[in-house]
């Protein structure tokens, strides 16, 4: 019920870490851990010590931290016809050192019998032995029933799925947590097992919900709202096959839509920040349109919308971007209005920007877009865009041209080396540089030609480079984006370059990335407004 404290329980470090692609380090593992720890998590289950010596390392390290958060050492029931004080795995529950441990069992015949082999009586002894000789050890023990919500459907009517919380509870456990594994569970089964469970149990439930059928988050809202006291998931989703519930999605869900409380409430400002230290350490981008922490979630583009946003944020926003941690984002792109270019206007400072000069540019963004570039992801390039087209300020750096040569010698690796002209201040700069391709040549050229006037740059660090065929029909000779990220210590900006020539789009991108870079450090945001009428354009 609205209202009620919901524990917080996350397995990114072990459910999460097996999701195809991911592969934590130690120190990837103890970073989130604290981090998780920070947040307000009420349990962390840091991984399986007896499956793998990294994370026997971990629970070493893990334990000796002082943690607001529970730590909890995940495992399997004893195996069939080995006892519980003979079993490697149990041993190594207890050698974690953890006081919180969370073992599986088996809760449906199919996989009692085909996953196991074995007896349906002997799965029920695996799991009541279990449980009592961690308790017997002074350990607080969560049972997870594994495949519940299938057993519950079997033709049994779930009297076995139900034998095996019995034999659990009877053993002494302290949470029975319901796991929808293959995660094809729909709400309705899902609310009514959990209020059955509760009723007939009356010891805490918890929820473990998969997204195998886009219904994790939904499911465990169900499970929550039919009893269930504790929520076991994700931060991204990340997991096994469609990944876990995503707890960054339902957190803000209970706490800011439907009331519940929870240790980390007061600490969902911080949601978005967690989300990328967990997407960083798992080597994943960030999902664009992930609810409440995404990118995009809080990310306005058509001119109607940003009409309306200027005037109530409320009108396209389910909840405040600081709720949550994000922020409002308006983009420029052919599908902006006026309403776009003045919020735009008003995150640069350029208060002084009048309607005519909003056309000009707005008439200039649809020119472009329309060749093939996309300013929506690229910032720093829409900026200096605005300062050309408005005559703000004369550039730092005027291209003249440039010569690139690639040559393979003797099966050796390819030489690159570029031949770079720019103009700074009425002088003609003329370098050459070698690198270890075409791009990283020209980088290093353009870098050589600008370090002495502009010192800044080699503060400039290229974060990551995107390469973008805007229509295939033309095959190798097709139009492409090139997206530069740079990284500094004053910020991290993206810039674009668009051209039939795969170099020369980015020799575009990277002369707006470093021009961008010399711009923050030389100019305010709030430039001079222009002298002269904002006519022409450039760019």
């Amino acid at each position: 019920m609205a209202g009620a404290r919901i524990q917080v329980y996350d397995t990114t470090l072990r459910d999460g870490a097996q999701q195809v692609g991911i592969s934590l380090s130690l120190k990837d593992k103890i970073q989130l851990l604290q981090g998780l720890d920070a947040f307000g998590v009420d349990y962390v289950e840091g991984g399986w010590p007896g499956s793998n010596p990294k994370d026997l390392e971990f629970f070493q390290q893990a334990t000796a931290l002082p943690l607001r958060s529970r730590l909890a050492a995940f495992g399997a029931t004893r195996r069939a016809g080995v006892s519980v004080e003979a079993d490697p795995s149990v041993q190594a529950l207890l050698a974690s050192g953890t006081r919180t441990v969370t073992i599986f069992g088996k809760s449906w015949l199919l996989h009692v019998r085909e996953a196991l082999g074995t007896t349906a009586e002997e799965n029920l002894a695996m799991v009541r032995d279990t449980v009592a000789f961690l308790k017997q050890h002074g350990r607080e023990v969560l049972y997870d029933a594994e495949h519940f919500f299938d057993g519950a459907a079997d033709a049994d009517g779930g009297a076995y799925a139900l034998a095996t919380l019995r034999a659990a509870a009877e053993a002494g456990a302290d949470t029975l947590v319901l796991c929808d594994t293959n995660g094809g569970s729909l709400p309705e089964h899902v609310a009514a097992w959990t209020r059955r469970v509760r009723d007939e149990f009356g010891l805490p439930v918890g929820i473990h919900t998969h997204d195998d059928a886009g219904l994790a988050v939904a499911n465990a809202m169900a499970a929550v709202a039919s009893g269930a006291g504790q929520v076991q998931g994700t931060i991204n989703g990340y997991g096994e096959r469609c990944g876990n519930v995503n707890l960054a999605t339902l957190l803000p869900n209970l706490v800011l839509k439907c009331g519940y409380d929870c240790t980390a409430a007061s600490s969902l400002g911080e949601l978005t920040a967690l989300s990328r230290l967990v997407s960083e350490a798992c080597n994943l981008p960030p999902v664009p349109g992930a609810p409440y922490v995404g990118p995009n979630a809080f990310a306005h583009k058509g001119g109607v919308h940003v009409s309306a946003v200027n005037r109530n944020p409320a009108t396209y926003e389910h909840v405040p971007p600081d709720a949550v941690g994000n922020a409002r984002e308006v983009v420029v792109s052919e599908l902006s209005g006026a309403s776009n270019l003045a919020y735009k206007a008003r995150e640069l400072g350029w208060d002084w920007l009048t309607p005519e000069g909003r056309r000009l540019l707005l008439e200039r963004v649809k020119e472009l877009e329309y060749a093939g570039y996309q300013f929506e992801g690229a910032d720093a390039s829409f900026e200096l865009l605005a300062r050309r087209v408005l005559h703000t300020q004369r550039p730092f750096v005027e291209p003249v041209g440039y010569t690139i040569s690639v040559a393979r010698r003797n099966g050796a690796e390819p030489d690159a080396e570029a031949t770079v002209r720019v103009r700074v201040g009425g002088r003609l700069l003329h370098t050459v540089a070698d690198g270890d391709g075409p791009v990283n040549a020209i980088d290093r050229a353009l870098r050589k030609a600008l370090e002495d006037p502009y010192p800044e740059v080699r503060d400039m660090r290229l974060a990551d480079y995107k390469v973008r065929v805007i229509d295939g029909r033309e095959g190798t000779a097709s139009r492409v984006r090139v997206l530069i990220a740079t990284e500094a210590p004053d910020g991290y900006w993206t810039t674009v370059g668009v051209s039939d020539n795969i170099l020369d789009a980015s020799w575009l991108a990277l002369l707006d990335s470093l021009e961008y870079g010399v711009t923050k450090r030389r100019l305010p945001k709030s430039a001079e407004a222009p002298a002269g009428p904002a006519s022409g354009a450039a760019g």
